[in-house]
């Protein structure tokens, strides 16, 4: 739906002032004036929704010196200045320095009309087109966050990009620490709604009664999350916490809405990992409301060397954080982690990245012991999904020249020297790996 644009009238004289807005209201136009352009700069900044009219003839800061201020906050804002008689090579001066365009006193109310439509029609343009370079740099980065180069990865950010474009509401589930609610955030970021609000409600950390009046209202301040997410997103994690009565109203709500719904809605189960299903917590009308697309996370466990790509990953920003060399991870190292059940999956992961920063820091410790005190229930660490010990050595040997080559900042010779490979059993290496030098320099 297209923005209201405002018009600011910034003129010294009262009358002019008023001449001028009320002929653009009755022409269609919402309105501002200023008597000063040192008070229309406390308003006008970068991206203002709207477009400048302004004298050129005021005390203090005159409209030349004004229309230099607002070219350095925004070089796109349409600026159309007034002129007297005598000001007209002024005006021209104006328009040399970005001024859209000029009219001369006394104006002519149709000409004054037609200036205004062009400036609005291509402030709307610039804006909108501005909101669509945010959106689509917002799903980038969203989505350069779900690193892996696995096939499931690869299937799970094509399923987020195919979704995206979707009408349909949608499901995620998948064990904890999965990533859902960032799958949540990508598939809102891809979408035409990206320019919309994302909302998120977790329904497991609210009572019954005041989950009612997050999603429903009423609320002392602020909107409902239904109507705050009007025509963007409403996520709804924990799904499977709402009580009967929430997912009757909630069920209404969706029907309300039609087809397509004007708010989609992204619910996100953590039911899976706990050996529930979450469609035995939802009446069934509202869980296959809720399932028309449904995307299920894959375990840590399953992602093969996703797992030494995100450790390493991890552990280079946390070193990074603490102001120290990350750990070097052994053969061995490597595969504890590749055979580890990871059963907080991601978030795990985290957190085993960092306590390995933190005790290499300090010189003492092993990954396993880490490993081991995060799995005191499971005795072995090791998957139930055995691999080929040829893919436990080849993600071993990937990472390990990925971290040379990161090390060393893409020198050849140098990572040449510490594995010693000759160069082309290196070079035969990186591109059986997918591993380019330039990526390193």
């Amino acid at each position: 739906m297209s923005r209201k644009l405002k018009i600011a009238i910034v003129d010294d004289e009262p009358d002019m002032r008023e001449s001028i807005s009320q002929w653009l209201v009755l022409s269609g136009f919402e309105t501002e004036t200023f008597a000063s352009a040192e008070d229309a700069l406390k308003v006008i900044g970068a991206d203002w929704p709207g477009v400048v009219v302004s004298d050129i003839r005021m005390p203090g800061m005159d409209g030349m010196a004004f229309l230099k201020r607002l070219m350095g906050l925004d070089s796109n804002l349409p600026v159309i200045m007034i002129t007297g008689h005598g000001d007209v090579p002024m005006a021209v001066e104006a328009m040399r320095l970005g001024a859209m365009d000029f009219m001369e006193k006394p104006f002519n109310p149709d000409r004054m009309t037609q200036l205004a439509k062009k400036a609005t029609q291509a402030r709307r343009m610039t804006l909108d087109n501005r909101a669509l370079r945010r959106d689509l740099s917002e799903g980038q980065q969203v989505m350069s966050k779900l690193i892996g180069a696995s096939p499931v990865m690869d299937r799970l950010r094509e399923d987020i990009l195919d979704l995206g474009q979707a009408d349909g509401h949608v499901l995620i589930d998948g064990e904890t620490g999965t990533g859902k609610t960032l799958v949540a955030h990508a598939l809102h970021a891809v979408g035409p709604r990206a320019s919309k609000k994302f909302v998120p409600v977790s329904c497991a950390a609210y009572n019954d009664e005041a989950l009612a009046a997050r999603l429903f209202g009423p609320l002392e301040e602020g909107l409902p999350a239904v109507e705050e997410a009007r025509a963007g997103t409403l996520c709804l994690e924990d799904v499977e916490a709402l009580s009967e009565a929430l997912q009757a109203r909630l069920l209404a709500f969706i029907s309300e809405q039609g087809a397509p719904a004007e708010t989609r809605i992204i619910a996100i189960s953590n039911a899976r990992g706990e050996g529930r299903r979450v469609e035995d917590s939802l009446r069934p009308d509202l869980f296959y409301r809720l399932s028309a697309l449904k995307i299920t996370l894959p375990p840590l466990r399953a992602r093969g060397e996703d797992i030494l790509a995100l450790f390493t990953r991890m552990t280079e920003q946390y070193s990074e954080e603490y102001g120290c060399e990350p750990p070097q991870v052994s053969a061995q190292e490597a595969a504890q982690l590749l055979q580890a059940p990871w059963p907080g999956n991601i978030r795990q992961l985290i957190n085993v990245a960092e306590r390995a920063v933190l005790q290499n820091r300090r010189g003492s410790g092993s990954i396993a012991s880490l490993l081991m005190a995060d799995g005191e229930d499971n005795q072995q660490a090791t998957t139930t999904e055995g691999k080929p010990l040829k893919e436990y050595v080849e993600s071993f040997e990937k990472m390990l020249i990925d971290n040379t080559m990161r090390r060393h900042r893409g020198s050849i010779a140098s990572v040449m020297d510490e594995l010693c490979l000759p160069r082309r059993t290196l070079n035969e290496k990186m591109a059986k790996y997918g591993l380019q030098r330039g990526d390193y320099l």
